[in-house]
């Protein structure tokens, strides 16, 4: 996997040990899925948001981040946050906040039957 362990380590501690909380690697990274929905990833140097497309809109005027963009198809809900725009504290935390203040109105996506 590709990712950096410091990150994973930062955002084990960061959230909050009362929500359902489940690792999976996948993304080429490790991401944080949150009551069995998509909520943060980290691989390489870079988060991966999921904060919703009226945020993601904000916060990609501020400049701050990039949009996902999986082949063709705009990922309005996600976006890429470089690790040297969350190197301090406050500007981690701002980001962990956004992806736990969407969680709750995030969509589930249908399992996948076990064959």
């Amino acid at each position: 996997m590709a990712y950096q362990e410091v990150l994973v380590n930062r955002i084990r501690e960061t959230l909050n040990t009362s929500l359902t909380i489940e690792e999976k690697e996948m993304f080429r990274g490790m991401c944080f899925m949150v009551d069995d929905k998509m909520c943060i990833c980290t691989f390489d140097d870079e988060f991966l948001c999921r904060i919703g497309a009226e945020q993601a809109e904000i916060e990609l005027e501020k400049g701050n981040c990039r949009q996902m963009v999986n082949g063709k198809t705009v990922m309005k809900d996600y976006v890429y946050v470089s690790a040297e725009d969350i190197r301090n504290n406050k500007d981690f935390n701002y980001w962990i906040d956004l992806c736990l203040k969407f969680n709750p109105q995030a969509k589930s996506s249908k399992k996948r039957p076990k064959t």
